[in-house]
């Protein structure tokens, strides 16, 4: 059975940049569908029960930043966990992802969305700045009018429609993968997900 993965992201996201490697090599082996699905945490954290980073109590930043440098040297995957450009918004990116998806497909959003997440947090570059994101998109081969694109209203109204279908399906943090209607939250649950996948 082929199946579709509804993929939800947040492109500021360390937790987003340390799954989608090993995201992107499952959808390949299982021969599975994605749909990238930026979304905007800051809409769906006040209707979920989350608190955006500066807002947390100091014991739970202390654990995130453990848990960065656990899983980073776990999976050997390069992470700054205090990188220069962060906190950053997310919303330039996502809407460039979203354009990307809508104009070039999934494959193309998949491998910006690579790009962008690695620029935070391995290459220590501002998501928000509309140059990089110009050089990002540069550097994956893609279109340089998907960045005037994305500012667009249309854009704009799918990614707003994107974050309604994220909290519509429950999702309450970035990663997250709904296949069948069926919700995994995290790149630590992977593993779930290749066992729905190879099902």
């Amino acid at each position: 059975m082929r199946h579709t993965v509804d993929y939800y992201i947040a492109p500021q996201s360390p937790w987003t940049y340390l799954g989608h490697e090993r995201f992107a090599a499952l959808v390949r082996e299982t021969g599975s569908d994605v749909r990238v699905l930026p979304m905007d945490l800051g809409k769906i954290f006040p209707l979920s029960g989350g608190l955006p980073l500066p807002k947390r109590a100091p014991q739970r930043q202390a654990y995130r930043l453990l848990e960065l440098r656990r899983f980073s040297e776990a999976l050997g995957v390069p992470l700054n966990p205090e990188p220069r450009f962060f906190p950053v918004a997310g919303d330039p990116a996502a809407r460039l992802i979203t354009a990307v998806a809508l104009h070039d497909g999934a494959d193309a959003a998949m491998q910006l969305t690579g790009a962008v997440t690695t620029a935070v947090w391995a290459q220590e570059r501002d998501i928000a700045a509309m140059d990089v994101l110009a050089a990002l998109l540069a550097e994956c081969g893609l279109d340089a009018a998907r960045l005037a694109q994305s500012q667009q209203p249309d854009v704009q109204a799918r990614y707003d429609e994107q974050t309604q279908s994220a909290i519509d399906a429950g999702v309450f943090g970035a990663p997250s993968y709904v296949i069948d209607g069926e919700l995994f939250w995290g790149q630590d649950r992977l593993d779930f997900v290749a066992r729905k996948l190879r099902a």
